[in-house]
């Protein structure tokens, strides 16, 4: 396959799964709309362990696979990746179905664990129902895992990213449609649609495994003429195989790992840690959900974006580290860090500037002044976890990846201990300062890693941070002073019980603080330069010269 080919493919996988990604942030504003943060709470219950498990199921084997795939091809061995694959299923059948056993029988011991039986809130039995129902996916998504990356490893990125986004679509559409069905035309409860919302996984898991597996037979006869066709076969063992798969993987899988365990870590402590300083449970909940599930969903859009761009420069990383070419790979690692702040730290502060209007906007179901206050101490944290996983990519890149590793556990190890001293504390945003502790100690393990391995001159892309922070300060400051004006000339509207009156002026508001802020930072990036520097070789318009 041609390089061009191979671009393409890589291309329209990062765009299918963006697209996935912002599709999964998006049908939460109208979900929680209608299920309210009790339901959303439930929903989180289930969904934290289920990824959980459903990494520790794959093991990262799909990607190891679409390597070693490709490896073997690359040397005309055909029989050895099919050989591979046959395998693979077998292995993923059996992985599934012991996750999905050891999640369904745990479900109610994990449901004691989360929370307290009460007469208000989600009950020991609606906790154990819902991670039962999610764990069915666990016996589909890991053979659609690997059959991806088999098709990854031969070049052929299609049936990956239309897998992805219809697996993403059957998924939304079940679960808004189904609550829609059971809160205005059954006449259930938003604890009913919750749990059928959970049921969404194994819907989508079947869809994209169809995907996937009309792609196979399709291309089963040529797939069959390669296989006659090759005359090399390097007899590999199937204990050797997986040697090398587990080997390569397991890095991965505990880095892709991090986000889970972060919220596992606030499931486990959150609630009793607030409900030792007097939460009732309904409150206590509603935290939980915001922490976990509202506010979460919205920081990881500029985390998302911001790394799938800056992740494109991860294997020239790789390459120019190989083959010892310190000039390149300095700039590549400056290219990297610039572009990823660049694009994070302002719609990161910006969301925490806006949380009130945002909140408002997105979650109108949902207590608003409890909601902006958290989403204003947790957009931040976007930065730390943008940092963190490219940082951990390039110890991956230039094969330092067991340093990723341990400084993810430094990290874990310090928001377990932290966490429910500090919800003690501080209440809700106790948490969330105990996930930064943690993802900063992580970052600078790594940073410190990437230093000594690399000998980076952080010296010049400091200089540059300095003038990206100069910016987004400038940006912040004026977004919040455009958004005053209104606030004051209208306060008994943004106090008014009217939701429409309330809704317009938030939509008003966030509108202006937007288009200011957004503008200025824009406005000064491009005058001094900066946007040039960054992006100039993806947007070369941006260039001044």
């Amino acid at each position: 396959m041609s390089d061009s080919n191979v671009i393409r493919g890589t291309m329209l996988l990062t765009a299918a799964t963006l697209f996935s990604r912002i599709l999964g942030m998006i049908y939460m504003f109208p979900f929680t709309a209608l299920v309210g943060a009790q339901g959303i709470a439930l929903y989180q219950y289930a969904y934290i362990p289920y990824t959980i498990m459903l990494s520790l199921s794959t093991v990262g084997i799909p990607l190891a696979v679409s390597k070693f795939v490709s490896k073997y091809h690359t040397l005309g061995d055909y029989r050895t990746g099919r050989r591979l694959f046959k395998s693979g299923l077998l292995l993923m059948t059996f992985t599934g179905f012991i996750a999905f056993l050891i999640l369904f029988f745990l479900a109610e011991p994990i449901a004691h664990l989360l929370i307290k039986e009460g007469s208000e809130g989600n009950t020991i039995a609606d906790v154990t129902l819902v991670i039962r129902v999610v764990s069915l996916a666990l016996l589909i998504v890991p053979i659609m895992s690997l059959t991806r990356g088999f098709f990854q490893g031969l070049q052929s990125m299609g049936p990956t990213a239309v897998s992805q986004v219809v697996e993403q679509i059957f998924r939304i559409v079940f679960i808004l449609v189904s609550s829609v069905i059971i809160l205005r035309f059954m006449g259930g409860n938003e604890t009913t649609a919750a749990t059928f919302a959970t049921f969404g996984a194994f819907v989508g898991a079947v869809g994209g495994l169809l995907v996937v597996f009309w792609y196979y037979r399709k291309r089963k006869p040529s797939l069959d003429r390669h296989l006659e066709e090759s005359t090399v076969d390097h007899n590999v063992s199937l204990g050797d195989m997986y040697k090398e798969i587990v080997t390569y993987a397991l890095p991965f899988v505990i880095v892709g790992l991090a986000i889970p365990l972060y919220l596992q870590i606030d499931t486990l402590f959150i609630n009793p840690a607030l409900q030792s300083i007097g939460y009732d449970k309904t409150t206590y909940e509603t935290v939980f959900a915001i922490i976990t599930g509202l506010a979460h969903k919205l920081i990881m859009i500029p985390v998302s974006l911001a790394t799938a761009l800056a992740m494109t420069i991860i294997p020239a990383i790789t390459k120019s580290f190989t083959s010892q070419k310190e000039g390149a790979l300095q700039k590549q690692l400056t290219q990297t860090f610039q572009m990823l702040l660049f694009l994070t730290a302002p719609a990161a502060i910006g969301l925490a500037v806006l949380s009130e209007p945002v909140f408002r906007v997105l979650y109108p179901t949902v207590n608003q002044e409890l909601g902006s206050h958290l989403l204003m101490w947790y957009a931040p944290t976007a930065i730390l976890f943008a940092l963190f996983s490219v940082t951990a990519a390039i110890l991956q890149g230039i094969n330092k990846q067991k340093f990723a590793v341990y400084s993810l556990l430094s990290g874990l190890i310090l928001k377990a201990a932290l966490t429910y001293p500090l919800v003690v504390l501080f209440e809700g945003k106790g948490a969330i300062i105990a996930t930064d502790i943690g993802l900063i100690t992580s970052v600078i393990v790594t940073i410190i890693i990437i230093k000594k391995y690399t000998d980076y001159q952080f010296a010049f892309v400091f200089r540059r941070i300095m003038l990206i922070g100069i910016f987004v300060i400038l940006m912040a400051v004026t977004a919040k002073l455009a958004t005053l004006p209104l606030e004051n000339a209208m306060p008994n509207l943004y106090q008014s019980k009217s939701e429409g009156g309330s809704m317009l002026f938030s939509i008003i508001n966030l509108l202006i603080g937007i288009g200011v802020g957004g503008v200025l930072y824009l406005y000064l990036s491009y005058r001094s330069n900066l946007a040039g520097l960054v992006l100039g070789e993806r947007f070369k318009f941006l260039k001044r010269h």
